[in-house]
């Protein structure tokens, strides 16, 4: 991350956990405070040049945008009261709220928000290399000529305040869902005047780093230790904030029974439920109609090759010869569609959800499966009636999420013999090794990835393959996979690797992977411009070509989803991309009404850590009324993504 450089979990996944607590004295009957937990430790609050998921889990209560998401999806007002857009599509004018502030971390006004805080925030972005500037940069008229230096001018960039209360963004194209990227935190206010006076202390990790005009107010921060926040006497929107304290503390998942005993001694508000603890049985006699599981979120988790490593500090390999013949195998499609069936996720995600659950967190497509409809079906269907037409091991293949589409020893068995005959003869020797890190911290990630060396080996044989488990501290493993500098960094064959979308579009989950301009390339060892040969060879110059068709389809929404649907069974054929997990999907005990919190599968104001919709009730919420709200709130959101989808078609004709 994740958001994942920005849309990157960051860390790597902690094989769900569920929501983690920890003791903050709230009492049974308290529905104000908020007691919880985090596992991932803020490392900025620069939420202009910043985008990594474990910052922005910050920023959504600090910090508001133009709109936000709320409990089912919708886009609502949030900074703007109104907007507009012109007939073309092109001009998007939003009217902002005369009653937001800007505060100081002691809840004192600082200025309004204006206008021109949004000027100043694309520039202060752009004049830095904001992480998220892929985001923007090609979408508003002229900043692309701006950060590349062609232009030294900003006024020649398409955002402009018109008054105090008035900004305009003009945009290269039209982009019907431009709406939603404004929940991502690059085109996020700030107050030019502040900026100055922090220079480059603005967005550093203390409470009077930045300023402030969302629902709370960060109390206190202290690294892999607390977090709290509290309510913004002042916010404009105060009416819609019933959580008055909000208390995290830093835990690492080393004694999980703490949660759930804490939460019958009423210091939390929610316990994350282990079916791999040891007093599961009990808790689940006990809580045997209150444990609930949270739903999948936008978090695509997924396996992904180095087709071009370069750096070996961290391998089992001792021979040059055992490195060529990896390389050549990764290259080699039939190897990577072998590892893609020989892959058991379901066992995968049994270590840390357990057996009875660990289907509940499975998913198989990069974009979501329900992301978008395309007419009656989901994206997933489309999907798969695409997929087919790459080959008889894709017939039958079930996408939706929650169920392994691919773990199949045959094929796997089948798909290696083709790889291993062509392999031979190009002078390959046998076994294959494969170098996969892991934090040897996150015990579940090892124990997870220790299930896929013992599937893979004995699925495909030991004498064909060898996983080798490196396990690295937490600083080396973000160093050669998601804090990689370059490229040439990233010291691995096998990455457990993930992506969260940005807008709402299927364009934000596959274009990272664009083969002239992606980001995400990088996660292959590969760099745009200097191994083209490489991405040619790989057929990554095709799948480019079919965003290109996808994204120059502008009148029917429909037909612009298929495209892209058929560039994401590219991707499911290729299996560069091995799609494994999402997040969510894990059980707890919990007296957070259901279906309280905002929603959304993009931007980061409708994720599981915004606390502005929330509700707390006094009793733990019972199977039948969760799923009593789960029906209810399946049925309005989807009608946020009809009403959505409406809105697009509405643009593009």
């Amino acid at each position: 991350m994740i958001k994942l450089k920005k849309r990157l979990i960051g860390t790597g996944l902690v094989l769900a956990t569920g929501i983690l607590l920890s003791a903050c004295g709230q009492s049974n009957t308290d529905t104000s405070t908020y007691s919880s937990t985090f596992s991932a430790n803020p490392t900025t609050f620069n939420y202009l040049l910043d985008y990594y998921a474990d910052n922005t889990a910050v920023i959504t209560n600090l910090v508001d945008g133009l709109l936000e998401n709320d409990s089912y999806g919708n886009l609502v007002p949030a900074l703007a009261e109104d907007w507009s857009v012109s007939s073309d599509g092109l001009t998007y004018t939003y009217k902002l709220r005369k009653d937001a502030k800007w505060y100081t971390a002691d809840g004192e006004e600082y200025a309004s928000v204006k206008a021109q805080d949004f000027v100043t925030g694309i520039k202060y972005a752009a004049d830095n290399k904001g992480q998220a500037m892929d985001l923007i940069q090609n979408s508003i008229k002229g900043l692309n000529d701006y950060v590349t230096g062609v232009t030294n001018d900003f006024s020649t960039v398409g955002v402009k305040a018109l008054d105090d209360y008035t900004v305009e963004y003009t945009l290269t194209r039209p982009e019907p869902y431009w709406n939603s990227k404004t929940t991502n935190s690059i085109l996020f206010p700030v107050n030019e005047e502040f900026l100055k006076s922090k220079d480059k202390d603005f967005g550093t990790l203390t409470p009077d780093s930045i300023l402030y005009n969302g629902p709370y107010l960060l109390k206190d921060f202290t690294s892999k230790s607390s977090i709290e926040y509290v309510k913004n006497p002042h916010y404009y929107d105060h009416d819609k904030v019933t959580i008055e304290k909000v208390k995290l503390a830093y835990f690492d998942g080393s004694d999980q029974e703490m949660t759930i005993r804490n939460f019958e001694n009423g210091a939390y508000s929610i316990a994350g439920v282990y079916p791999n603890s040891s007093n599961y049985a009990k808790t689940k006699e006990k809580y045997q109609d209150n444990i609930v599981y949270s739903l999948q979120d936008k978090t695509s988790w997924y396996f992904n090759f180095n087709v071009n490593r370069k750096t070996y500090n961290h391998t089992a390999k001792t021979t040059d010869e055992q490195k060529k013949s990896a390389q050549t195998a990764i290259l080699n499609k039939n190897f990577r569609q072998a590892i893609n069936f020989g892959i058991d996720r379901t066992a995968y995600s049994a270590q840390s959800n357990g057996e009875e659950a660990a289907s509940k967190t499975l998913r198989n497509t990069l974009v979501p499966p329900t992301f978008v409809q395309v007419g009656d079906k989901t994206f997933g269907e489309v999907t798969a009636s695409k997929l087919v037409n790459y080959g008889t091991e894709w017939a039958g293949i079930n996408l939706a999420d929650a169920q392994d589409a691919y773990f199949n020893k045959e094929k796997a068995q089948a798909k290696f013999a083709e790889a291993k005959k062509e392999l031979e003869a190009q002078g390959v020797t046998f076994p294959i090794h494969l170098d996969v890190p892991v934090d040897q911290t996150n015990k579940n990630a090892v124990s997870g990835m220790n299930s896929v060396k013992q599937t893979l080996e004995t699925v495909l044989g030991s004498d064909n393959i060898v996983i080798d488990v490196q396990q690295l501290s937490t600083d080396d493993f973000g160093n050669v996979a998601f804090l990689a500098p370059n490229p040439a960094a990233r010291d691995y064959d096998l990455n457990f690797d993930g992506w969260v979308g940005d807008y709402q579009d299927p364009s934000t989950y596959l274009d990272p992977f664009n083969a002239e301009t992606g980001f995400y390339l990088k996660i292959f060892g590969l760099d745009a411009k200097e191994d083209q040969e490489l991405i040619k060879s790989l057929g990554l110059d095709t799948y480019t070509q079919l965003l290109k068709e996808a994204d120059a389809e502008n009148k029917d929404v429909a037909k612009r989803y298929e495209k892209y649907a058929e560039a994401q069974a590219w991707m499911i054929d290729n299996s560069l991309v091995m799609s494994a997990m999402s997040n969510g999907g894990t059980a707890s005990v919990t007296k957070v009404t259901p279906f309280t919190r905002a929603y959304s599968l993009v931007g980061i104001k409708g994720d599981g850590n915004n606390y502005k919709y929330m509700r707390l009730q006094k009793d733990p919420v019972t199977k039948k009324q969760f799923d009593e709200a789960k029906a209810k709130w399946e049925e309005e959101s989807k009608k946020a993504i009809e009403k959505s989808q409406k809105e697009f078609e509405n643009h593009i004709k």
